[in-house]
């Protein structure tokens, strides 16, 4: 075999040669992420398997993967109750049975009847006793393994040896140098990496097998260790290379504007989110950009936040542009913003994708001529047509909801300006996801985070309640008595349409069967597939009280805000991520009257489904939830981010490493202030190609 990892050739191949000229397996190796001898060599082990040492039949027990040595005593070909190979093998302490479902010809001629071979698989209980299913046969005059054998992650048609023997070349090859002072190992208790990487390719058989699998020995320790290092001096270096760039200092002074504000809601703003108005202002009137993750339970309040922020931007001769992932959602805050701007003068602009050409020509024209104050959209205001004068200030809202392609595109909206560089606009990343210690610092390390941990008051905590759909009269009873005392219910759906994947009710059924159930009750329905102006006519309908129950898939997950709706119901919840449920609950509970989320579901349940329904069951507080749905998911679903094909952490776990992250972070200052000359060589060993997404 060509030498894949290794050779000059290949690796310019892989870089600029067309798919045709390309080898088959350079494209397998390639589509894991392995370019380079860099890449290969931390291409690690998922698992090991012992071939070291040969286990009596007898001493072989269910669950264990063995290797054995045994004399074929019987093989037939059964057709009964499906075409399949058996055999039966023994040693001198026992028998054992073997079965394949599928197999080859030459499988039949191996197992010749009084040939001892070398057999290896999991020992299972069958139905005549212990067997192994497909085990792998071998030949007892090779000398066995000095070494654990190594298992790799790999792709559709790459077998375990092509993928060995390019790992072992590229070791051979790679550049195994040490990226780390000494002091940093003796302080930290790391092993070298040359040691580690070799121990983890070639762990030798004296290594336990539970420290390797569980990553609990030195050598994975080292692994994490300098992941986790790279990271936080990657972000790091995210954090420097945003205060080298110019940004327009908000220097206006927005009092006036803040008090007649503040005059105009009516309700008190809450001591948090006095706090957060502050820090934001503080950021604004230096000239670097700001970036910072403002994260808040659902309902505390981030919206009138991001107001504040913006006139503070307006005053000072800015455009503002606040982008959310829905046009619901989009809705939602052009409605409120307009209401508390307008009348303190901002114009407030509205752009999405379904805006007629006129209105959209309008918006366009007041956005490039600076008429307009704040753009409140959707993905369209990364549309190239959108051309802002003087953006000074991006809001996202479930900032985790976009790509990175699409933030970086808003962002450079204002570098854009006036058809030159001018500045990087402010930013502020909101999100009602709460984002554990841990996540933070791992993810977020490069951000100012501000945190409105207070609830406004009136809010009344949400009573959950967990019921198997066989009690369906009970709920609709429960429906019939809300809508009897003047209040409005949701009902949440998977699904549009029927699937036949999942047998789920649909919105669709739903919506017929409660309007036939519900006698003299205004039944209303939203999901994804109505037209935009439908779908605002039936919210505003809700809103205004013209509708009693709202079927609704989840459109209706972020930024709805109906105070008289009391009572939620969740159709099959067990489908539904935690965050997702409890974004759901968080749209009740937002009056004076007591609410109720249902999570209707459907047994059996899941060990996951089982865990996430315990959960939001037994808390409503939004930081212990997102601590345990980072706990089922792994970072890179929590945040949503697997769209960006990039593997957040490939070794570390945040939910058992956390003292790991302290440490790392640690390093990570001292490396930059007295040992710069490592940072280079540390970052180019474990993030390339990975900063662009880190500095998003």
């Amino acid at each position: 075999m060509s030498d894949p990892a290794g050779s000059p050739s290949a690796r310019k191949g892989s870089a600029t040669q067309s798919p045709r000229g390309v080898s088959g397996v350079q494209r397998k190796f390639e589509r894991l992420g392995l370019h380079e001898p860099a890449d290969f060599i931390v291409h690690v082990p998922l698992r090991y398997e012992d071939e070291t040492s040969i286990t009596p039949i007898a001493q072989a027990f269910p669950g264990a993967s063995v290797q054995i040595e045994a004399t074929v005593l019987d093989r037939q070909v059964l057709n009964r109750p499906r075409r399949q190979l058996v055999a039966t093998v023994s040693d001198a302490t026992g028998t054992l049975g073997l079965r394949w479902l599928n197999f080859y010809p030459g499988q039949i001629s191996q197992l010749a009847i009084g040939k001892t071979l070398r057999i290896r698989g999991e020992i299972r209980h069958g139905f005549h006793g212990p067997e192994m299913v497909h085990p792998r046969l071998g030949s007892i005059d090779k000398p066995l393994s000095n070494a654990l054998t190594p298992v790799y992650p790999t792709t559709d048609g790459l077998a375990q040896p092509v993928l060995r023997k390019a790992i072992e070349s590229a070791l051979q090859r790679a550049d195994l140098s040490e990226t780390l002072p000494q002091v940093f190992l003796e302080r930290y208790g790391l092993m070298p990496f040359e040691q580690a990487i070799k121990v983890l390719h070639h762990p030798p058989a004296s290594v336990s097998m539970n420290d390797l699998t569980e990553r609990g020995h030195p050598a994975w320790e080292r692994i994490k260790f300098d992941e986790l290092l790279a990271q936080q001096l990657s972000l790091a270096e995210a954090r420097a290379h945003r205060r080298a760039q110019r940004a327009q200092a908000m220097l206006a002074d927005p009092l006036l504007l803040f008090s007649r504000l503040r005059q105009a809601l009516p309700f008190a703003l809450t001591a948090a989110q006095e706090r957060v108005i502050e820090e934001i202002a503080g950021d604004m009137r230096r000239s670097f950009p700001m970036h910072r993750l403002l994260q808040g339970d659902v309902g505390s309040g981030k919206t009138i936040v991001a107001a504040f922020a913006a006139l503070q931007a307006i005053a000072s001769g800015a455009q503002v542009a606040i982008m959310a992932p829905t046009e619901i959602l989009a809705e939602q805050h052009f409605s409120k913003l307009s209401g508390w701007l307008q009348a303190l003068g901002v114009t407030v602009v509205w752009l999405v994708g379904s805006l007629g050409a006129k209105a959209r020509r309008e918006a366009l024209s007041a956005i490039e001529e600076g008429a307009a104050g704040l753009v409140v959209g959707t993905q369209a205001l990364i549309q190239e047509r959108v051309i802002f004068k003087r953006l000074g200030l991006v809001i996202m809202d479930e900032q985790h909801r976009f790509g990175v392609g699409q933030r970086l595109e808003l962002n450079r909206k204002g570098e854009r300006a006036g058809h030159q560089v001018a500045w990087v606009p402010h930013q502020i990343n909101m999100s009602a996801t709460p984002i554990p210690r841990t996540l933070a610092m791992t993810f977020f390390a490069d951000l100012d985070v501000s945190v409105i941990d207070e609830l406004p008051p009136g809010r009344t905590p949400v009573l959950t309640k967990l019921i198997a759909d066989t009690r369906r009269d009970q709920v609709l009873g429960s429906v019939l008595s809300e809508v009897r005392q003047g209040r409005q219910v949701y009902w949440v759906c998977p699904l549009v349409e029927e699937s036949e994947a999942l047998q789920l009710q649909t919105a669709v059924d739903t919506h017929a069967a409660l309007s036939q159930a519900l006698a003299g009750v205004r039944v209303g329905l939203i999901h994804g597939k109505l037209p935009t102006v439908q779908k605002q006519q039936v919210m505003t309908d809700f809103r205004e009280g013209n509708v009693d129950v709202l079927v609704a898939t989840t459109v209706i997950e972020v930024g709805v805000d109906v105070p008289n709706a009391s009572l939620m119901i969740i159709e099959h919840a067990e489908r539904f991520g935690l965050a997702q449920l409890h974004q759901l609950r968080g749209r009740v509970g937002r009056g004076s009257h007591h609410a109720i989320c249902v999570l209707l579901y459907q047994e059996p349940l899941s060990m996951v489904a089982r865990q996430r329904l315990k959960a939001m069951y037994e808390t409503t507080d939004g930081f212990e939830i997102a601590r345990r749905d980072l706990e089922l998911r792994g970072p890179g679903e929590f945040l949503g981010l697997r769209q960006s094909g990039q593997q957040l952490l490939r070794f570390a776990r945040l939910e058992t490493d956390h003292e790991l992250v302290e440490r790392a972070r640690e390093a990570a200052r001292a490396l930059r202030e007295h040992y710069p000359g490592h940072v280079d060589a540390h970052l180019n060993r474990w993030m390339r190609r990975r900063q662009d997404y880190l500095r998003s």
